[in-house]
């Protein structure tokens, strides 16, 4: 009997740790499901206005999957020229910004410092050694360059399908939930995919306003990059309440290289723009579909980043999202919000 226990316990064990291998080996596909998901809510939207006008399923399907594919195709054919130029004369051009960089930082620190004694530069220029390290990475990552291609056809090829024919799916969901449960199941599916469609058209709209009103910046206070930066600054939104200010601190650096001048009027510019447009416009695009504090869209952005890396950061708020809406649906309990307020009231004061 001993022996029968020993032998079962052996045999889960081995069990769990091929299901760990298997879902950390798997886990960048899943993620990759997950997104072609999230597109196709989105994307299932304008179908749906398709389908009421009469046009069917499969039409309607395919009108939008390659108007979709066409916005994009027509945005890289005008952008991406410009943009690689751009990056080319960047990257030429690099040595030149680290050294005016360093110029200015260590003035302004000479300036400030009772020591006359020589400072040494803050950032260093990348050496002959370094690029051609960087240089032969570039060549290892051709393989996996490749294999990013397949997984781009197969993201594109599961939209599609799933867009065409999603009710089988969607059966495959409810059946996932005793009978009982399954109109909630629906309730929380529709509250999820209200809130994702609210976060992609919302950072579509935000994205290109704050590309536009970058480029316009940029272009008049003559930083270099200008299609570089307005490009990054539309995708800053796919990364909540930080993307913004990461994919703005190269263009503020550049501006500093310049003169300490531009690089302050840069750095305020950056400042008021993400006030405006995170306090102003973002609020009131979702706030009849999207509504998550700010908080908890950090910690599911910190937590998907530290296990997943940008692929997490992506897929954080439309996580969070489902994760809302199924909550909202299955587990929280029915009560006015002015019935916390006694007790809120309570917490915040200690009295």
């Amino acid at each position: 009997m001993e022996y029968k226990n020993l032998s079962r316990l052996v045999y889960l064990a081995a069990f769990l740790f091929m299901g760990i291998w298997f879902a950390h080996q798997v886990i960048e596909v899943v993620l990759v499901i997950f997104f072609a998901i999230v597109i196709t809510i989105v994307l299932n939207a304008p179908v749906m206005i398709l389908q009421k006008k009469g046009m069917s399923r499969t039409l309607a399907s395919v009108l939008v999957f390659f108007g979709m594919i066409l916005m994009f195709a027509l945005i890289g054919w005008m952008v991406v020229p410009k943009m690689i130029t751009q990056v080319k004369l960047l990257v030429a051009n690099l040595p030149t910004y680290i050294a005016d960089l360093n110029t200015q930082i260590l003035g302004w620190i000479a300036a400030h410092s009772e020591s006359h004694s020589k400072i040494t530069p803050l950032i260093t220029q990348p050496g002959a050694e370094q690029i051609q390290g960087f240089i032969n990475q570039v060549g290892q990552f051709s393989l996996k360059f490749f294999s990013n291609i397949l997984m781009l056809i197969f993201f594109f090829c599961l939209v599609a399908f799933m867009l065409i024919n999603p009710r089988p799916l969607l059966q495959l969901y409810l059946s996932l939930f005793p009978e009982t449960r399954q109109d909630k199941a629906a309730q929380a599916f529709a509250s999820s995919s209200t809130m994702t469609i609210g976060w992609m058209w919302s950072n579509v709209v935000a994205g290109l306003t704050r590309a536009t009103i970058v480029w316009i910046f940029l272009h008049f206070m003559g930083i270099p990059g200008v299609w570089v930066w307005a490009g990054v600054t539309f995708f800053a939104e796919l990364i909540p309440k930080i993307g913004f200010y990461i994919m703005a601190m190269p263009p503020i650096l550049i501006a500093f290289a310049m003169s300490p001048t531009i690089g302050l009027w840069t750095l305020g510019f950056y400042l008021l723009l993400e006030e405006l447009i995170a306090d102003i416009l973002i609020p009131r695009i979702r706030s009849k579909t999207m509504k998550i504090h700010p908080v908890w869209l950090l910690i599911m952005l910190l937590l998907m980043t530290a296990a997943f890396g940008v692929m997490g950061a992506f897929i954080s708020t439309p996580l969070a999202a489902f994760i809302k809406g199924h909550y909202e649906v299955f587990f929280e309990k029915k009560k006015e919000k002015s019935a916390y307020d006694h007790n809120i009231d309570l917490m915040m004061s200690r009295k």
